[in-house]
Parts: C-alpha cells; sequence; structure tokens
C-alpha cells in the first residue's frame, strides 16, 4: 500500500459488469488501494440482475483494498443509472432488478409520452422524455406483467440507492440519479405526484433526496465491511454524474464515453429541455445540469462484431462504402428499441476489416449526431472532446472519434473515473470543497491531446442517409 498525505477516501463504481472499489488520498487523489469483483447480467431482451450480487461484490472488493479501507473517513457509491431496484417489507430484493439496458419497456414509453402530453410536455417538465431506458418505464411494465411483484414492493431504489442502503441503513438517492427515473421534475427539483399516481407508485416507496454536500449517513456496524464504524457516506450519484465529477468538469467541455453503453454529455448551467428525446436533461451531482445522449451499443456490440468475424479489435482497415449500424441491442440513440443490426453496401471486394471499420463508424456516429445538441449554444468547438471509458485508449476508437468528429481528442490518464468521482464527492465532506474542485487539484482530467483531422463528412453523409432509409425496418425489428 502506498503512503498517504491526507485522509482515505473511498469510491466506489457498480457498473453493469462489476463493482470496482478505490481507497484514495483525499490530500493528492494517489489511489493507494484498490479492488473488483463481477457479477452478472441475464442474456435475452431483457436484460437483469441480482442487486445482492451487487452488494457481495462491494463487500469483496472492498476486502481487497484491505487495511486501508478501514482507515477510510469516507465512502460514496456511483452505480448504473436507471435500474429498478424492487425491495420487500425487509429490505430483500423482490425480484432480478431491471437494467437501464433492458428495452422491454418500449411500448410503455411510448404510452406515458402520449399520456402526459406528448414529448414537449415531459421535456419542459421532467427534462427528459423517457424512453425504454427510463425507471418510470420499467415500473409501468412491472405493474402490467408481474402485479405480484408490485404488490411484495415495499422500497423502490435505483442501484447506487440500493448499495448506500446496505451501507447506511436509510433510503435515500441524489438529484443526479433521480433526474433519470422520469418521476423526478427537473423543473421544480422533486419527484412528480401526477406522474406517479399514473403508474401507481406511492411516493413514500422513494427514497428521500440527498442535497449536493450533505451527509447521507454513516456506516453502520456490519461484520461484512472493513469499515469502521461511523464512516461518513455521501450521497452518492449515478456513473455518469460521478465520471463527470471524476474529470472536474467546467461548463461546456465535451465527453464522449466508450463503455458497453457510449455517452455523449457536458456539464451546463442551463436546464436542459430537449423535446426531441435526443439529449437526456440530467441533473448532475453538484447544482448544475448534465444533457447526455446515451447509445445502448458501443464498445460489446463493435467487439462482437470482431469476434464474428474472427479479429482483434484493432484490426480494422480504412476503405470501401459499407455502412454497419451496430444496434445489436435495440438503441436508444436514435430511438429504436427494436431495431437489431444492419449491414449495407456489401460488394465482392469488401474485406474483414472494412466491415470492423464500419462497425466503428455506426458506433460513433450516433454519438456524434447528438454532440451539438448536447453543448450549450456559446460552447468553444476548439476545446478537445475528453475521450473516457473502456475504449477510450483503443487505437481504433481514436481514430474513428477524430476523423468523424474533425476535433482534437484528448485521453484522459487517469482510470476508474466513476470510482474517483465518488472518492472526489466522499472527499468533499471532509474538506468542505465542490467535489469537481477536489478533481480538479488531483489533475484526474491531465493527458495527452491528439490532434485534429479533416472531418470525414462523405462518411458522416452516407451513414446518416442510410439511417433514414432504412429507419421503417429498424423500427419494426426482427421478424
Amino acid at each position: 500500500m502506498s503512503s498517504a498525505d491526507g485522509p482515505l477516501v473511498v469510491g466506489v463504481d457498480s457498473s453493469t459488469q462489476s463493482t470496482k472499489a478505490l481507497v484514495v488520498d483525499a490530500a493528492t487523489g494517489a489511489v493507494v488501494a484498490s479492488g473488483q469483483a463481477p457479477h452478472t447480467v441475464s442474456a435475452g431482451q431483457g436484460r437483469e440482475s441480482d442487486p445482492e450480487q451487487w452488494w457481495t461484490a462491494l463487500c469483496e472488493a472492498l476486502r481487497q483494498c484491505g487495511e486501508a479501507a478501514h482507515r477510510a473517513s469516507a465512502v460514496s457509491v456511483g452505480g448504473q443509472q436507471h435500474g429498478l431496484v424492487t425491495l420487500d417489507a425487509a429490505g430483500r430484493p423482490v425480484r432480478p432488478a431491471l437494467l437501464w439496458n433492458d428495452v422491454r419497456s418500449a411500448l410503455q414509453a411510448r404510452r406515458l409520452i402520449d399520456e402526459l402530453g406528448g414529448p414537449k410536455a415531459w421535456a419542459e417538465r421532467v427534462g427528459s422524455v423517457p424512453g425504454a431506458s427510463f425507471t418510470v418505464t420499467k415500473w409501468a411494465w412491472l405493474a402490467e406483467h408481474e402485479p405480484d411483484a408490485v404488490r411484495a414492493t415495499a422500497a423502490v431504489r435505483l442501484p447506487h440507492d440500493y448499495l448506500t442502503q446496505r451501507l447506511t441503513g436509510d433510503g435515500t438517492t441524489d438529484r443526479g440519479d433521480a433526474s433519470g427515473t422520469g418521476w423526478w421534475a427537473s423543473a421544480t427539483e422533486s419527484y412528480d405526484d401526477d406522474i406517479l399516481a399514473r403508474v401507481g407508485l406511492d411516493p413514500a416507496l422513494l427514497p428521500r433526496v440527498v442535497r449536493p454536500g450533505e451527509v447521507a449517513g454513516t456506516v453502520h456496524a456490519s461484520g461484512e465491511l472493513p469499515f469502521s464504524k461511523g464512516t461518513l457516506v455521501a450521497a452518492g450519484t449515478g456513473d455518469n454524474a460521478a465520471a463527470a465529477l471524476g474529470l472536474g468538469l467546467r461548463p461546456g467541455t465535451p465527453v464522449l464515453s466508450l463503455g458497453t453503453s457510449g455517452t455523449v454529455y457536458a456539464v451546463s448551467r442551463h436546464r436542459p429541455a430537449d423535446p426531441t428525446g435526443t439529449v437526456a436533461g440530467f441533473a448532475d451531482a453538484r447544482g448544475d445540469w448534465l444533457p447526455l445522449a446515451c447509445t445502448l451499443n458501443c464498445t460489446l456490440a463493435v467487439d462482437r462484431v470482431a469476434t464474428l468475424l474472427g479479429l482483434d479489435r484493432e484490426a480494422v482497415e480504412p476503405g470501401g462504402d459499407i455502412t454497419l449500424l451496430p444496434y445489436l441491442d435495440g438503441e436508444r440513440t436514435p430511438d429504436l428499441p427494436n431495431a437489431s443490426g444492419l449491414l449495407h453496401g456489401l460488394r465482392h471486394d469488401t474485406t474483414r476489416g472494412q466491415l470492423l471499420q464500419a462497425a466503428y463508424d455506426g458506433a460513433v456516429h450516433a454519438l456524434l449526431g447528438a454532440l451539438d445538441l448536447v453543448l450549450d449554444a456559446d460552447a468553444d468547438l476548439s476545446v478537445p472532446l475528453l475521450l473516457i471509458g473502456g475504449g477510450a485508449r483503443g487505437t481504433a476508437w481514436q481514430q474513428t472519434v477524430r476523423r468523424l468528429s474533425g476535433r482534437a481528442v484528448q485521453v484522459p490518464e487517469a482510470r476508474e473515473l466513476v470510482a474517483l468521482g465518488a472518492a472526489a464527492q466522499a472527499a468533499g465532506l471532509l474538506t468542505g470543497e465542490d467535489p469537481a474542485a477536489v478533481a480538479r487539484r488531483w489533475g484526474t482530467a491531465q493527458g495527452p491531446v491528439l490532434d485534429p483531422v479533416e472531418q470525414d463528412a462523405a462518411a458522416l453523409a452516407r451513414i446518416s442517409g442510410v439511417l433514414s432509409d432504412a429507419a421503417p425496418l429498424l423500427d419494426r425489428g426482427p421478424r
């Protein structure tokens, strides 16, 4: 274990596939210990996970951190957004959690949009137009398909809420994660009683929204955890808001996150309200806003294409006029929840490497298409795109983003930005600082800048044309 100059804090990243824990020196940002443990997700159209696995994985990740975790003064949890966790009166999961990439509630999403007056009304009231990813649509789906589970539910939580509650014994959330539910109204920064009534959800089942900088609770006695009793627990937040903290983002700096899902976001002083539904009007964890566009298919989809082709993920080749829309899990941006992958333009001379490059192009095209909507009108377009997530260090991802965006790209050297953001939030409890200022003091966004190249406007136009022509077929889904 490395020596520490200041008090220690723990930042947690409970993602789709695993839970990671970092013990961080609050003074310097140095990681002095770390741990990680996996959990599983169901296959098929439904995407579900057992919340008890998240807790077991957290305990194991903390155990791997050893004595450093016991010395920590505060802890915070960042978690995957949107997931619906239903608990019984004893605090046990009623059923597996419905995850963000479970798209079975697409019909309920469309119904709710119509019932509340259309996309514009939702955007103005909630800040976002709900899609199948949003928690409110998942609750509506559950009420329709599993009424017994709804009747057995005594508490509704998001993934990070669930882990925070296991730490403290109290039901809490934060504005950043709550803003992705569809039942928290950004216009009033409160739960929306009318929306809750429409889906039959008692507001008493929801957690208290903890204010930025407020202590959510303290670690209660448990033999499963290495923490000292009384260790402070921060509010925590959703994974994208945690990553924004981890980067110390200032307004106007765009982020492309390349993970299982792809996201584009930036901090804004202005409350977003995009009636097209492309941009989700999320709150951040500090008191500002985090307009964000998300795709369901990013690194996992491209890696799957590479596997099908028998290629290493970096084995791309230039050339050809092939278009591949890698919508293997349906898609959120564009809003095509029933879609599957689509290939157009295959020729006798098309190579496997060109097919793989087309998969990268299709994934990045969707993210860049939302970038202008995410950024404020006065944003400085010369600011490099911050490239983060599991794909950020891949040469093929870097070059594709540069070629299709025409902008400089910066790759922060710091890894595990969600966990670092959670750690910065925990450190802010101890020092009284803005967590983003803590992260800037730690230098988490520092990294090499890749110069811009000429934008491949022809490729962007080709992909857009194929998407436009094929949208009715994609929306119909496979038969």
